[in-house]
């Protein structure tokens, strides 16, 4: 997220603080495989350490994600981005913006944090080729000036990787 979506992000519901509060006891309790939640004291948003999985094309390769929660979290999804360098995938961007539809149009309230790296980790690991999405230099360069993947109207189309 740009410091000028930071600064127009509303303070979590007590709802979303409850919810988030509970996510991260049940993380450090039962963490995804693979995952590593860097320790901060900004519950709204959380920097994650990725693992690729062994046997595959990202293994022994390690990534950041940065997953801002919002206001009216878990009604409204998280905005989930890889901290560049993002890892080189037909699904993420340059900029580290996700193609991925539980993250937009798919989203709901049941999923979790964990859920959503479970959900990357296996886009991730069953990938059979490293490359940008076809459109990336355009679509990054649409992004300019803060622009949010929240922003985007993507097209899920491609159920293989």
């Amino acid at each position: 997220m740009t410091s000028s979506s930071a600064a127009s992000r509303k303070a979590l519901s007590k709802i979303a603080c409850n919810r988030l509060q509970k996510e991260l006891v049940e993380w450090q309790v039962n963490p995804p495989a693979g995952f590593k939640h860097k320790v901060t004291d900004n519950l709204q948003r959380w920097v994650i350490e990725v693992n690729g999985a062994s046997g595959t094309l990202y293994a022994n390769e390690t990534y950041q994600l940065q997953v801002d929660f919002p206001e009216h979290y878990p009604m409204e999804a998280p905005q989930v981005i890889f901290i560049p360098p993002a890892p080189l995938h037909p699904h993420i961007y340059s900029n580290g913006h996700i193609c991925l539809d539980i993250l937009y149009d798919s989203w709901s309230p049941a999923m979790t944090a964990s859920s959503i790296c479970i959900s990357i980790l296996s886009m991730l690991s069953s990938s059979t080729v490293k490359q940008r999405p076809a459109d990336n230099d355009r679509y990054v360069k649409n992004c300019r000036n803060g622009r949010s993947p929240k922003e985007t109207r993507w097209w899920f189309h491609d159920d293989k990787v």
